[in-house]
């Protein structure tokens, strides 16, 4: 299984807008075929920092997911919104098994 750690800082005055366009981007991703898993978490402590958790079931299919027009949207829409550039973070999912 393929998983990456997304770390999005949002700008405090566009988080609202932020977890809209990121529940669309959710939505549509875990209908993907690939998709095992794609969570939105936000830190308690830092309304702003957002963690995505996405796992999908091979490294093609996590690419597939960044050639869907609901991740061109998502990614398009929250651009100006991001107080730091987002990092991923790729890691190896060893279980549960994919």
């Amino acid at each position: 299984m393929h998983v990456t750690l997304v770390q999005v800082h949002v700008k405090h005055d566009h988080i609202e807008a932020f977890i809209a366009a990121s529940r669309a981007n959710h939505e549509a991703s875990v209908q993907e075929p690939g998709n095992r898993r794609f969570d939105v978490l936000q830190d308690p402590a830092d309304a702003g920092h957002f963690i995505l958790y996405e796992a999908y079931a091979s490294v093609e299919a996590a690419a597939a997911h960044k050639q869907t027009a609901h991740y061109a949207q998502w990614r398009d829409t929250v651009a100006e919104m991001m107080a730091q550039p987002r990092q991923g973070l790729p890691m190896t999912g060893l279980f549960p098994r994919g």
